[in-house]
Formats: structure tokens, sequence, C-alpha cells
């Protein structure tokens, strides 16, 4: 069972959506959608114009389980299904119209390292194959209103290049192998969203664990109705100084003993030829150019992403 919050304003405006707990192991959007509904339940908040849509939980399985995935991982080939094969195929197919029928989405997340809060946005305005959007101003306005400093790009891009190494470096064999080489493996709640014709965004808001996030979660939200103009409140202003990045390349875990050559941090610095991880066999992994590394995760499985790569963007926020 998937529960769902609608609030409607009677008078028309924004339909917006609120994800938690894609993951079922973050649940700083969980917290924070819950003291937004008890908010809303009390009186002490109305929306004024608009629909806001919110799920608490996106994933119970997972969420239940207190971990990241229920039978894998639902912000990855999200599409709706005749012949769901797993829960998350058939939470999909609750979720897929919920998207399908709003504006914009704020899916709330966490990550497993430290470092500071961050979010996720899409292209720039563009006409190609692989995602082609026309809404990267609403976007970006958006994002410069939600209370981060770090702005992160192009994951979709990224992971279609990972995909092809994938696929040239071995066949898959089971179903969770068929799903990470599939040209639709990069493709999430955010990406869904864009190809229906809406505009979207990715909030990690810190470490799992942080007790910041669940605030941080909440004051998005809330920055996003009155930015939105759904609430009688005054519209946030925008972070005069973002750090814009944007992903350059996903390297995949080959092998159980394949080491990271420290803790690392999302977003430790990291200059050309350093040494990152090293392969089971011995091979280092180093550094292609000065810039960071983002995601690090030393329990990724075997062919699944290990960490990834991410240099300044040259594009302008606006």
């Amino acid at each position: 069972m998937l529960r769902v919050h609608q609030f409607a304003a009677l008078a028309s405006g924004p339909r917006l959506l609120v994800l938690g707990a894609v993951h079922g192991n973050e649940t700083c959007g969980t917290q924070g959608i819950h003291r937004l509904v008890a908010e809303l339940d009390a009186g002490q908040l109305s929306l004024t114009s608009g629909t806001l849509t919110l799920v608490p939980i996106s994933n119970p399985l997972a969420y239940n389980k207190g971990q990241r995935n229920g039978e894998r991982n639902l912000n990855r080939n999200l599409r709706p299904s005749t012949e769901p094969q797993d829960f998350e195929d058939r939470i999909a197919n609750a979720l897929c119209p919920l998207l399908a029928g709003h504006d914009t989405l704020l899916d709330l997340h966490s990550f497993q390292s430290s470092g500071q809060p961050f979010a996720m946005i899409g292209p720039a305005n563009n006409t190609g194959e692989l995602q082609p959007f026309s809404l990267a101003a609403q976007e970006q306005a958006l994002v410069l209103r939600l209370g981060v400093r770090r702005i992160v790009e192009g994951w979709l891009e990224t992971y279609a290049v990972g995909v092809a190494s994938r696929l040239a470096r071995t066949a898959p064999r089971d179903r969770a192998g068929l799903l990470s080489t599939d040209p639709e493996y990069g493709v999430g709640t955010t990406e869904y969203m864009r190809r229906q014709g809406g505009y979207a965004i990715t909030l990690e808001c810190g470490q799992h664990d942080d007790p910041g996030g669940p605030e941080l979660a909440y004051q998005a939200i809330r920055r996003t109705l009155a930015h939105l103009g759904m609430v009688a409140q005054a519209p946030p202003g925008p972070c005069l100084e973002p750090e814009f990045l944007r992903l350059s390349e996903v390297v995949d875990r080959h092998h159980a003993d394949d080491e990271l050559a420290k803790a690392w941090s999302s977003f430790d610095p990291l200059r050309a030829g350093e040494l990152v991880a090293v392969r089971h066999d011995g091979e280092p992994v180093l550094a292609p150019r000065d810039g960071y590394i983002v995601f690090p995760n030393p329990r990724a499985l075997p062919g699944n992403e290990w960490f990834y790569f991410a240099n300044l963007s040259p594009r302008s926020l606006g």
C-alpha cells in the first residue's frame, strides 16, 4: 500500500509532488513530510493556490526493512510495467501516474558518506535524444531557493556512459545485471518527471543520520511552496554564490575485494593522478583530472556504481 496525502486549494495553481523514502533508509524526507502534514491538518498552514501531493514513504518494503532497496533500486529503471517482476515494479505502477499528473517534483534523499547537503538538477534546454528538456529556467530558479549552496548536474548522461561500459565489460547473467545494463537504468523519479513534461529536483539532505536532515527537508518544502506562490508566505531569495558541479564519470566496483584508498566523503577534492581506489588485482584507480569524488560507496555490490568523478560545470544558473 502507498499512502498519499493530497491538499487542494480552492484557487487553481501549480501541482507539486513531494516524495520521501524512495530509498528506504533515507528518512529525512519522511520526517519532514510528516511534520508538514501535521501543520496542514491542524490548520497552521493552508494552501492559497494549487495542489500539493505528499508521499512520505515511497518504498514501503525498503522502509520497513530499514534498507536502501526492497527487491531492487526503485530509483533506477522507473517506468510502468504491464508485467511487474518485483515489488519496485508494482510501486512504480502507482508512482508513475502521480508523477505524470504533476508539474513539479521535489524528491528528498540523503546519502551514506559524510558531506554537506546538495541538490541535483537536470540538463540545460535541449532537443537531444537522451533527455530533451525545455524547463531548465524553472528548475534553476527553484534549486537556487532550496537552502543549499552546492548543485550538481549530469546524472543521466553519466549513467549512459556507465551502462555502455558495463555492457562492454561483461554480459548480464541475472535480472539485476539486465537492469544495470539497460539504457533506461539511469531513469529515476526526476528523469521520469521530465519525460512527462514537468521539472524536478533531487535534494540530498546530508548524511543518513544527520540530525539536521529532517529540518532541511521540511524547510525545502516550505521554500518550494512559497517560491511557487502556493502559500501566503514571502518567496525566498536565491542563493547568490552557488557551487555548480557536473558529474563526468561513474566508476563501478568490479570485485568484492576492490577497495577505496581511504574513507572518502562526497565532494572531497581530487588532484589529477591521485590514488582513489585499488582493484582486487592491485590495479590503481586514479583521478583522471582535478575535481571531486561524489557518492563513494565502500559497500557497493560488484557490477554496480562505486563512486563518481565531478568537475566544475561551465553552465550558468542565471
